[in-house]
């Protein structure tokens, strides 16, 4: 068992965070020891509680060395540990393990930054994973998480005057947005502080942050301020978002794991929610996800504008299509006999869209979502980093599985959120956090909009979705001028699908995906669905 860690002076000196000898071998002589085969199989309780001793006792008394030689990554670690003290200039470490959960050991961290004449207390929980090393021996298994858990690879820490002004971002009705009050806003006051801290009047304070490596800012992962160490004067920036809905979004993605949601202005493209389940990383706007069957949205719009469909013509749904050397099916292998395009789309049947693969040329989707919906061309400006969506050119059997959604396709609720909210208003309006007149930068246009006639019969596709198709049980009792679309998309070594939903109701627009949880009607549809009614 591990005993509990009374701090006393500046380290650990005498003491040893775990009762015992701290030694993992007991009695053994050091020769009887190397005389034993390698260890292998799962790691004793000793072990575990062994290693990580070792290493939290060098790394509290500021052996680098010792604390790096106890991981499986002893560059990596002593690189990071050095620049702990040194560059991030954390001091009077106290490390205090936890109850172990198998191999894995959870402590808290309890130092002080020191930058000049101040100094101020941090605190924080973190956790380390014991694993066998190739020869045998227990080591921890090195994650610059270990050091702090908002730290991911090539990360550093480091206490100095903040490269970025303080920003204090308020909602549209002039109340101030807060964590505490909105707990997934996190990476978007991040990233509206990167942008506007300085063109908001701010003036820059001296605290502990992460400063992103290549690989974080390849994900556009804004650095993050850990503590206020000394004082800076914060701008002001007021968002599009929406105090109601925003708590309504927040409510949604907190009774569900791996949720995000979106919600939007369709006339004007105002971001009015947003809330990412997983507080880390902004899965609504940055996420890069198969949307599944809500790409049948804008390839149903394709369709009928080729006319290679249309809403009360007969179209075919069989079990099974063959593409490009790929055998497609619906789900459950279901098939609808004599049905219209209308059916097809209000079931989500694969096989009507793929069936009119061979009638296409490679680039049609890939124009469809750019023209029209302003999809995949990586220059939306909606004030804090997004990942804008993505329609390749594909041939054969990706092409055919990208219109339904899966292939090379990837988006995220705010993309998907756009694409219902281009449908409610007919023409494509960038979504935005921040108005354009704040910093005079352009939005994003699509060059052309759906003809009337096409725009008239993809309304009353998602019409007809929402009262009798897979999103009927979502959208119970929202009435109105309302559409959605369901969507499931595979995604290789999960157990279920991702669910998407997206849907207008009025002039707000929504969508929503709920990771590895089933069917999009079933799961993300509820969450949209709140948002639609919360909007009035």
């Amino acid at each position: 068992m591990i005993a509990a860690v009374v701090a006393a002076g500046a380290g650990i000196g005498a003491y040893s965070l775990y009762g015992g000898s701290g030694s993992e071998d007991g009695d053994r002589t050091a020769s009887t020891a190397a005389e034993e085969k390698v260890r292998t199989g799962p790691l004793t309780e000793a072990e575990v509680t062994g290693t990580a001793e070792r290493f939290l006792t060098a790394w509290q008394e500021g052996e680098v060395t010792g604390a790096a030689a106890a991981t499986d990554d002893a560059k990596s670690a002593a690189a990071l540990l050095t620049g702990y003290s040194k560059d991030a200039r954390i001091k009077d470490v106290t490390l205090t393990p936890g109850k172990p959960s198998g191999d894995t050991v959870p402590f808290s961290v309890r130092a002080t930054v020191k930058h000049g004449k101040t100094a101020k207390p941090l605190t924080y929980d973190s956790e380390l994973t014991v694993v066998r090393g190739g020869d045998g021996t227990p080591r921890v298994d090195w994650r610059p998480a270990v050091v702090h858990p908002e730290l991911r690879d090539g990360d550093r820490l480091v206490t100095e005057e903040a490269g970025k002004a303080p920003v204090k971002a308020l909602d549209r009705d002039g109340g101030e947005l807060t964590t505490a009050a909105y707990p997934s806003l996190g990476p978007v006051l991040d990233g509206l502080r990167e942008r506007y801290g300085e063109k908001a009047g701010g003036k820059a304070g001296v605290e502990l942050r992460v400063v992103r490596g290549k690989e974080s800012k390849e994900q556009k992962l804004a650095d993050k301020t850990l503590l206020e160490v000394g004082k800076g004067t914060p701008g002001t920036v007021r968002t599009t978002l929406d105090p109601e809905l925003q708590a309504a979004a927040e409510e949604q993605v907190a009774g569900r794991a791996r949720a995000s949601v979106v919600a939007t202005r369709a006339s004007t493209g105002e971001i009015l929610a947003v809330a990412n389940s997983n507080p880390g990383f902004n899965t609504a706007f940055q996420g890069s996800l198969a949307p599944g069957s809500t790409m049948k949205v804008i390839t149903a719009s394709m369709l009928i504008e080729k006319g290679l469909a249309s809403m009360d013509e007969p179209h075919p749904c069989p079990k099974y299509f063959t593409y490009g050397g790929w055998k497609f099916q619906n789900d459950d292998e279901f098939e609808i006999s004599g049905g219209t395009f209308r059916t097809s789309f209000a079931r989500s049947c694969n096989t009507a869209f793929i069936s009119q693969a061979p009638e296409l040329a490679d680039d049609d989707l890939t124009e469809q979502a750019q023209q029209v919906f302003g999809l995949g061309k990586d220059d939306w400006s909606v004030g804090v980093p997004t990942f804008d969506g993505r329609v390749p050119v594909q041939s054969a059997a990706p092409m055919g599985a990208s219109l339904i959604g899966q292939g090379g396709v990837r988006m995220n609720p705010l993309n998907m959120a756009s694409v219902a909210a281009t449908v409610q208003s007919g023409a494509f309006h960038q979504p935005y956090l921040v108005a354009p007149s704040v910093d005079g930068r352009k939005l994003a246009t699509a060059e052309r909009t759906m003809s009337a006639a096409t725009l008239a019969q993809l309304r009353e596709l998602m019409s007809y979705t929402a009262s009798a198709g897979t999103a009927a049980g979502a959208m119970s009792g929202i009435g109105g001028d309302r559409g959605a679309k369901t969507g499931s998309a595979e995604v290789d070594g999960q157990e279920k699908p991702n669910g998407w939903f997206t849907a207008y109701r009025g002039d707000l627009a929504a969508a929503g995906v709920v990771q590895a949880a089933g069917h999009g009607g079933e799961t993300a549809g509820p969450m949209v669905a709140a948002l639609l009614r919360a909007g009035g």
